[in-house]
């Protein structure tokens, strides 16, 4: 199981990630309300900016502080570290 962090010490599955999207339009808004409504939003953006939403596979939503492209550059970049050398 590859954990990602996303920001301020707080990590999430690799695994269990659906989506990761810019809370800026207004369907990813309204997912967050719909969410918050029904208790589903874990909000460690620390007090700062959303700037990413990430959906698990369990319907939570996850609000992150950190930009979405880093967060999916970071999954890149463990994903490749992991793999055995081809020989």
């Amino acid at each position: 199981m590859k954990f990602i962090n996303i920001g301020f010490g707080n990590m999430v599955s690799a695994g269990r990630i659906v989506a990761i999207a810019s809370p800026d339009s207004a369907p990813v808004k309204r997912l967050v309300q719909d969410a918050k409504e029904e208790g589903r939003v874990i909000d460690v953006s620390c007090g700062r900016r959303t700037r990413s939403v990430i959906v698990t596979d369990s319907d939570h939503v996850i609000l992150s502080a950190i930009q979405a492209e880093t967060i999916t550059n970071r999954i890149a970049t463990d994903g490749e570290e992991g793999e055995d050398p081809v020989d």
